[in-house]
């Protein structure tokens, strides 16, 4: 761990992101807000399950960083399982990578692969990067297979 708290050395990344807030809060006026707030709460309690830090939040999207990718996967799943049959939705990316950590946070293209991965999602969907699926034993998965991501040179296999 870093002087801040963040994992150092080989980190695994989560991004989650709500599909469709603009079309929940038509659908929900007021409401959206409660439901939100509701959001983040199931959201913290599955990050914090599994030694996740939190990283950073903007609107209804969350950075979280963690020392084993399996604790990452462990997190997105209880997550996705706690929000289901709700109205909220939300897109998950995880990816693995070897981040430097300054005084900000985490610089790096792991962090910008990671955030494209979860960009690359569905509502509901945990999509992993191949190097996060590699680290995970017994975990069963499909191959969506090679991806463009914006702004990233190659191809990634999801």
């Amino acid at each position: 761990m870093s002087a801040g708290g963040l994992p150092t050395g080989t980190v695994t990344f989560l991004f989650t992101d709500v599909e469709g807030s603009t079309r929940l809060l038509q659908e929900h006026g007021a409401a959206y807000a409660g439901l939100l707030a509701e959001h983040r709460v199931l959201l913290r309690e599955a990050f914090a399950a599994h030694s996740g830090v939190e990283v950073d939040t903007q609107g209804d999207a969350f950075f979280v960083a963690f020392s084993r990718a399996a604790d990452a996967v462990a997190a997105a799943h209880d997550a996705s399982r706690a929000l289901a049959g709700g109205p909220i939705r939300v897109r998950m990316g995880v990816h693995t990578g070897e981040p430097v950590v300054t005084d900000e946070g985490y610089v790096g293209m792991d962090v910008h692969r990671a955030a494209r991965i979860a960009a690359a999602a569905h509502g509901g969907q945990i999509v992993l990067s191949e190097t996060t699926q590699r680290l995970l034993d017994d975990l069963s998965v499909r191959d969506l297979g090679e991806h463009r991501l914006k702004d990233l040179v190659r191809a990634e296999r999801l």
